[in-house]
């Protein structure tokens, strides 16, 4: 058998990194690795707060690597860094979690990305209507308190509705999907200026004041990057899983890497990786472009032990759907984009 990375990461999957739960390559340790020949190059980078872990560690490592056949050498180096602190919980607002106050919601997913410009938004959008389509009951929570878009995304056009419980009432969008958006209660020109607990009070009330009935998911779209809305979020709801989407740029997957890492260190389940506008398909010739890179995505979820649950083509009819607040899964079913967001919802479900 030919040595390989695939190889390589699948032995190292099987090695606890120190003091956590997950394997060297969940916890994103692995910074570096080559093959040359049957001479392995690996760089590990590593919390550790005794000494002995780490020469604990490479005796572990190389022994399970020169136990491969087709290895004959191994050159390990072992990048210790100081454990980084618990991020901070805020007081629970009631004992129970959020997720206790919605109890017809079977799985909640979010839906992160690294860096803003990444298409998150459109990927939650399809993804919700995808699920729908596939049979499933669906609610879409926009998150993104700072930026709300999805009320215009999914032609959600009426006013949410309220009772005499002080309950909200989400509205039903084209398609049978329900939504509730920040959006629908600021104007459309007014920023929104707030800081942490203003915007943990904000989403608590998405979840436990929002009549979302008996649904077998809710969508959440989350602002982008590493902020208090996914931190909070991860504090408070047991998640299903959390889909990170990014493009194939270079960039783009740096901060990909973080915002996977740290869900990882939230202990939330990363359900994979979503590649969008991963390459234009000229309509006259069929000549593909990959604009932003190919591959990216792939690679990255490989080398983070993740699935990659799909990739979405560089589709201008999905920027005119998410304007026009008709997503392309609903206004054009049989294209490539759709069927795309087709087969990463059918992942989504058989992973949660």
């Amino acid at each position: 058998m030919t040595l390989t990375n695939h190889s390589v990461l699948e032995t190292l999957h099987e090695i606890k990194a120190p003091g956590r739960p997950h394997s060297l390559v969940e916890a994103g340790a692995i910074r570096d690795l080559e093959i040359d020949g049957g001479t392995v190059r690996l760089v590990l980078a590593v919390e550790v707060a005794d000494p002995s872990d780490i020469e604990r560690l490479r005796a572990t490592v190389e022994g399970a690597l020169q136990g491969m056949d087709e290895v004959a050498e191994v050159e390990l180096r072992i990048q210790p860094m100081m454990p980084m602190a618990a991020a901070p919980r805020p007081p629970a607002p009631e004992p129970e979690t959020w997720a206790d106050r919605i109890p017809g919601v079977r799985r909640v997913v979010a839906v992160a990305s690294g860096k803003g410009g990444v298409g998150k938004s459109t990927v939650a959008a399809n993804l919700a209507h995808a699920l729908a389509l596939a049979g499933h009951s669906v609610g879409l929570l926009d998150a993104d308190i700072y930026g709300p878009s999805q009320q215009l995304m999914m032609g959600a056009t009426d006013d949410p509705m309220g009772d005499e419980d002080g309950k909200i009432y989400p509205v039903e969008a084209p398609g049978g999907v329900k939504v509730m958006s920040f959006g629908f209660l600021v104007d459309v020109d007014q920023p929104v200026i707030w800081r942490g607990p203003m915007l943990q009070k904000a989403l608590e009330q998405f979840f436990g004041d929002v009549h979302w009935g008996e649904l077998d998911y809710l969508i959440v779209d989350l602002p982008p990057g590493t902020g208090d809305v996914a931190l909070t979020l991860c504090q408070n709801v047991p998640l299903a899983g959390v889909v990170i989407v990014t493009t194939p740029q270079d960039v783009a997957l740096i901060d990909a890497r973080k915002g996977l890492n740290m869900f990882r260190k939230l202990e939330a389940r990363v359900l994979g990786i979503v590649e969008n506008m991963a390459g234009f398909c000229c309509p006259a010739c069929g000549h593909v472009e990959h604009v932003f890179g190919s591959g990216g995505g792939a690679r990255t979820a490989e080398a983070l032990g993740v699935p990659l649950l799909g990739s979405v083509p560089l589709d201008p009819e999905v920027v005119v759907g998410g304007d026009s607040g008709s997503p392309v899964v609903l206004a054009r079913p049989e294209s490539a984009s759709a069927r795309a967001f087709a087969e990463i919802a059918e992942r989504v479900a058989a992973a949660t």
